[in-house]
């Protein structure tokens, strides 16, 4: 006998924030799943909480059994599917979102493509953590939004982060200390990485290799954040032109720089400007 599907959304929203934006949560009991017969690319983030039941899930690289306590991370390109199979039940709990934020947990590993399925128990415990960060009055405002963002990302990073219980990291190496601390040095100035491997004690391809271990991103990269960090910062101040920023920052020009923005914040300066608070674009 088939069980009626029952749904319950708790929002649906578009609306963009400089983190990002959370466009689609809900429950589904007795959900069919999706993606059969064939796979399903959902073009954004999202995470699947198995509230209760089992079934399976699968992408091009891997096909797994899932249970209630398992919670799926969907990727923008990956397609995939899930659900209940012959005989059994789903029911699950989704949040779907996508922007900076989330592609920066995804750079520095939080987010893995490799591990798409992780387990988060006490189910109950979870549920309630997500659905009050999610079920208040939906905010109108910028801030409001990005306050929902954060609340959010707090409950799934624990979600997510290695529990309590394994081994606790290593601290961070001296030589990386330094690195990052000359990396984000003197941001308008054009920098020798070379230069900083070498004040490291570092040859230029062990530096350039352990630091993407320990970093999850390249030092080039690492420093190109740094400055778009620094450019958010300074288009928050009222009255300073996008130009003037670009100067600042030692870009040639506000081409180059507003194309950069928009490589690492995934929006333009202006579009950024026009999201916060009480802004006016110039």
């Amino acid at each position: 006998m088939t069980r009626a599907i029952e749904s319950r959304l708790l929002f649906r929203n578009d609306a963009q924030t400089p983190l990002g934006r959370l466009t689609m949560a809900g429950f589904i009991h007795n959900s069919a799943g999706v993606g059969a017969p064939s796979m399903r690319v959902l073009g954004s983030y999202a995470i699947v909480y198995l509230l209760a039941g089992s079934g399976r899930y699968q992408d091009a690289s891997r096909q797994q059994r899932v249970r209630a306590g398992d919670l799926i991370v969907i990727f923008p390109e990956i397609a995939h599917q899930y659900g209940p199979g012959e005989g059994e039940q789903w029911s699950e709990f989704y949040v779907v979102f996508d922007g900076p934020v989330f592609d920066t947990w995804r750079q520095v590993g939080l987010l893995n493509p490799a591990q798409p399925v992780l387990r988060a128990e006490p189910i109950e415990e979870w549920r309630a953590r997500l659905e009050r960060a999610l079920q208040r009055p939906r905010p109108l405002t910028v801030p409001g939004r990005l306050a929902e963002i954060c609340r959010f990302v707090q409950v799934l990073t624990e979600m997510l982060a290695p529990r309590a219980a394994e081994p606790a990291a290593a601290p961070e190496p001296s030589w990386l200390t330094r690195a990052c601390a000359l990396l984000e040095d003197d941001l308008a100035q054009e920098i020798d990485l070379r230069g900083v491997a070498r004040a490291v004690g570092l040859p230029y391809e062990t530096f350039r290799k352990r630091f993407q271990q320990q970093i999850g991103v390249a030092p080039a990269r690492y420093r190109a954040t740094r400055r778009i960090d620094a450019a958010c910062a300074l288009l928050q101040r009222p009255g300073l032109s996008v130009r003037a920023i670009a100067a600042q920052l030692g870009f040639s020009d506000e081409f180059h720089f507003s194309r950069r923005f928009k490589q690492i914040a995934g929006l333009s300066p202006r579009e950024f400007r026009s999201r916060m608070p009480h802004s006016t674009n110039d």
